[in-house]
């Protein structure tokens, strides 16, 4: 009993905690002016442009880090308040949308890999919890190794999902460096922006990971 609410306190806590850290973090750089006053908008053409992609377009979406690159309809989509942001925040979260751009172009793995996970992700994680449910119901104790099987298929494209955001991160840092859009003091608050951004990912990570832990051991218990 005891194990399990630790493991429950740790799905629980993670995710918030690195949510706390992403917004706080977010929060301070977004009310600190960068250097050039370039907006979001304009970060992401000049970032764009350096690499050759002249043809993304970039638009404002609404909501708050709601900031991502459609690599279907080749489009980089930003929040009213990165978009038209002269913050700091602005500048990394802009950077860091066109960096999956860039792996987009250069035919990034990882990336690839992770595009041809999500149908098999969706439809399997939507399927996990009844299968596992019905399971326990019916006493199937391999039925609910089949759910946490299919579980584990969020856990994976998770898993794989880290490394293409770091990757982001890093192409971002490097091409505002070479294309001098920031700073000192810019670069680093954008590191700090990115850095607490890629801890929610990895936050996430360990929180299904003990989310699967978690039911082994009660389908084992129940085994037993």
């Amino acid at each position: 009993m005891t194990l399990n609410i630790i493991l429950i306190v740790g799905i629980i806590a993670l995710p918030m905690l690195a949510q706390l850290y992403i917004m706080s973090t977010y929060k301070k750089y977004k009310k600190v002016e960068n250097t050039g006053k370039l907006s979001g908008f304009e970060v992401a053409r000049k970032v764009l442009d350096a690499n050759g992609l002249n043809d993304i377009d970039i638009v404002s979406t609404p909501g708050e880090l709601t900031d991502h690159y459609d690599p279907r309809r080749k489009v980089v989509r930003l929040s009213t308040d990165i978009f038209d942001g002269t913050s700091v925040a602005a500048l990394a979260v802009a950077a860091h949308e066109c960096g999956h751009a860039v792996q987009d172009d250069k035919g990034y793995a990882l990336m690839r890999i992770r595009s041809l996970l999500v149908p098999v992700v969706n439809i399997g994680t939507s399927l996990s919890y009844y299968v596992i449910l019905i399971g326990f119901i019916f006493q199937l104790i391999n039925l609910v190794y089949i759910g946490i099987g299919l579980t584990a298929l969020g856990l994976l494209f998770q898993i794989v999902t880290l490394p293409v955001e770091i990757d982001a991160s890093k192409r971002a840092g490097e091409n505002i460096r070479v294309l001098g859009i920031a700073g000192a003091g810019d670069m680093s608050g954008a590191k700090s922006v990115l850095t607490a951004a890629a801890m929610t990912y990895l936050a996430g990570v360990l929180a299904s990971a003990l989310q699967i832990a978690r039911l082994l051991i009660i389908a084992l218990g129940r085994r037993d």
